[in-house]
Order: C-alpha cells, then sequence, then structure tokens
C-alpha cells in the first residue's frame, strides 16, 4: 500500500501531520508493507530565489493582520506542534523558496533517503532555526544523510529534477488539493490537512480492506472492518494553497 504525502518543508502544518501520520502508522498492523512517498509541493512558488525574508511580518501582510495580532495566531501553532514532540520557533523564522530543497529532496529519493532528508530537512527548518533555502545552507544536511556533496551541488546547478518537482505540484492540483499536507492512499483516499492521527488509520484501515478483501474475509469474526469515507474535502489544520 502506498501513501502519498504532498507537503512543503516550510509548512508548519507538514511536520505535524508527518508526526500523526507516524503515529497512525504505529498502530497500523500492515505499516511494514506501507510505502510513504513525499511529494513535493511549493506554497510559495513565486517567492524570489537566493532570497530570504522574516516570516512574521510577512504572514501579517499576506492575511492582512498586524504583527500583534499574527504573533500569538503563531504561537497557538507551537503549542499544537508542542503536543506532536516538536519545539517550534516561529515568530522568529525566516522565509524564502524552496525549489531547491524539493529538488534535493528528488536527488535523495533516487538514493533511498528521501525520508531521511524531508526529517532532516523539517527538523532543521523548524527546530533549529536554519535556512533551507540556497546551495550551501542545504548542502551539510544532504552529507548528514549520506548524500555526496559534488553530486548534490551539480544536480541543484543543472535543475535536473526542476521537471520532477513541477509534475508533483501539477499532480497534486490534479487530485484536488486544496492545503497541504495533503495526504493520498493508493490513489483512492485523501485528506487535507494535518488531520488527527485516528482519522488517517481508519484511511489506511479501509484502503487496506479494499486491497485485500480475502484476507478481511479469513479474519472476520461476525463484524465488519472499520471503515470511514475519504477526507477528501478537510481542510483544518493546513497550509492553504
Amino acid at each position: 500500500m502506498q501513501v502519498e504525502v504532498w507537503s512543503d518543508v516550510v509548512c508548519p502544518w507538514c511536520y505535524i501531520g508527518k508526526r500523526r501520520l507516524e503515529s497512525a502508522l504505529e498502530k497500523f498492523p500492515h505499516r511494514d508493507q506501507v510505502e510513504v512517498v513525499w511529494r513535493s509541493f511549493q506554497l510559495d512558488p513565486s517567492a524570489p530565489e537566493g532570497t530570504t525574508h522574516p516570516t512574521l511580518p510577512a504572514l501579517a501582510a499576506k492575511y492582512g493582520r498586524g504583527v500583534d495580532e499574527m504573533r500569538p495566531m503563531m504561537e497557538q501553532v507551537e503549542q499544537v506542534a508542542a503536543e506532536e514532540g516538536l519545539e517550534y520557533h516561529l515568530t522568529g523564522g525566516i522565509s524564502g523558496n524552496t525549489l531547491l530543497a524539493h529538488q534535493l529532496l528528488h536527488l535523495a529519493a533516487e538514493h533511498g533517503l528521501r525520508n531521511q532528508l524531508k526529517e532532516r530537512l523539517l527538523h532543521a527548518y523548524f527546530e533549529e532555526g536554519r535556512s533551507v533555502f540556497d546551495v550551501d545552507s542545504l548542502v551539510p544536511f544532504a552529507a548528514e544523510v549520506g548524500l555526496d556533496e559534488a553530486e548534490v551541488r551539480e544536480a541543484l546547478a543543472d535543475r535536473r529534477y526542476l521537471a520532477a518537482v513541477r509534475e508533483d505540484g501539477a499532480t497534486a492540483q490534479a487530485l484536488g488539493a486544496t492545503g497541504v499536507p495533503f495526504f493520498v492512499v493508493d490513489r483512492k483516499y485523501g485528506a487535507a490537512g494535518a488531520q488527527p492521527a485516528e482519522l488517517l488509520l481508519q484511511i489506511l484501515e479501509r484502503a487496506w480492506a479494499e486491497a485485500n478483501p480475502h484476507l478481511i474475509e479469513l479474519a472476520r469474526s461476525g463484524s465488519s472492518p472499520s471503515t470511514v469515507p475519504a477526507a477528501e474535502g478537510c481542510t483544518d489544520d493546513s497550509c492553504a494553497v
């Protein structure tokens, strides 16, 4: 069974959603047969490359709010993250274009290291307050998970994975993504937003039941398998596209 997750490395709800998916998988008895694939999605592809800016005033301007009004809203997200064991520092963060980071994740995927790099980038950005927006910032993270520095610099320079990043974004839109994180199980069931682990677990159970009906019949003891409707319309706790 395949779980695809569209997300951005600077989306606070995406890291929260990652932890909730991991919690759901811990309770899923067939977790060893689940492949999690991280897909690229840029929240702000129009952001100038090679530059950064403080996140707090930029968000305040985007939503037409004052900085003093936006600060407690960001602190509330920090509290939600803390409930998942994450230590966010949002109000002092910086933002920029994440295109290079997504290209790097595609390179990591070819080496079987995408999951490790995804976690490293999220941790670096949200918990360490480090930049993930330029080559020199990204190279150390890539090296930490086992990628070759020379190959990383060459791949990011010639942009060989640019088309793959664009294709991920186009696929998300075709599937009806209205926010990230966006979870899709076997291209049949979708959940938008950092949904509770319990809901993600129910979606996994339903997808498994439909993919393995003969196993369900063998294991059935007079009750139907737990199922829930697809959560395609959910948009709570997500970063708007």
